[in-house]
């Protein structure tokens, strides 16, 4: 699920234009939302950055900008505006949270019994998407892929 055409809007000031070479040498650049929406599909669905469909751009260049992105701060505010938006549109609701610790690994010693059960129920895209958002890990950058 790609950025909608109204999310877009809401975002694209957010992102600064990026530096031209003036020798004029060098590939184009690719468009914004492309990266933005295949950094979110990887982000969403939790796969590789090998793994990244053919509808986007190279998984290099969006692993690229999501790292200069984190760096600059400009991916947080990013997601700031795009769970702002789910919050308007009724696709999450906030006034009622909790933290959940049963997926807690157990630590050393504890009884077999005691282990829980490695099934978890599927989630929706709406709260996979908002766990993407409000990760802590968010604001670092993924170590460099080969």
């Amino acid at each position: 699920m790609d950025l909608t055409k109204s999310q877009w809007n809401k975002i694209k000031d957010l992102i600064p234009p990026p530096a031209e070479r003036e020798d004029g040498r060098g590939r184009p650049r690719r468009d914004p939302r492309e990266v933005l929406n295949g950094i979110l599909w990887i982000l969403r669905t939790g796969a590789q950055w090998k793994d990244l469909p053919p509808r986007y751009p190279p998984y290099q260049t969006c692993h690229r900008w999501l790292q200069k992105w984190s760096r600059e701060g400009v991916f947080r505010e990013i997601v700031k505006m795009l769970v702002k938006d789910l919050y308007e549109r009724g696709g999450i609701d906030l006034r009622e949270c909790f933290i959940d610790g049963s997926f807690i690994p157990a630590k050393k010693g504890v009884f077999a019994s005691a282990l829980q059960n490695a099934a978890k129920a599927p989630k929706s895209w709406q709260f996979q998407t908002l766990a993407v958002f409000l990760s802590p890990l968010i604001s670092k950058a993924p170590p460099l892929t080969k």
